[in-house]
C-alpha cells in the first residue's frame, strides 16, 4: 500500500520522514515541484519561485 506525505509548511524534511516513520511507512521516492507566482514588471506579467513542495511516496513496512 503505497501513501503520499508533503512536507508542511512549517515542518523539516526530517520531521516528514519521522510522521512517516511513525505512520509505518518507508520512504521509496521523492518529489520535488516548484510553486510560482506571478509578479508584474514593466507591464508585463512574470512568474517567479515562490515555493516548492516536497511530497514523499511511502510504502507500508512489515
Amino acid at each position: 500500500m503505497k501513501k503520499d506525505f508533503e512536507v508542511l509548511e512549517n515542518e523539516s524534511i526530517e520531521e516528514c520522514l519521522q510522521r512517516m516513520e511513525k505512520e509505518g511507512y518507508t520512504p521509496i521516492k521523492r518529489s520535488e515541484k516548484p510553486i510560482f507566482k506571478e509578479e508584474k514588471r514593466n507591464g508585463k506579467v512574470e512568474y517567479v519561485p515562490h515555493l516548492r513542495k516536497i511530497v514523499f511516496k511511502g510504502v507500508k513496512t512489515k
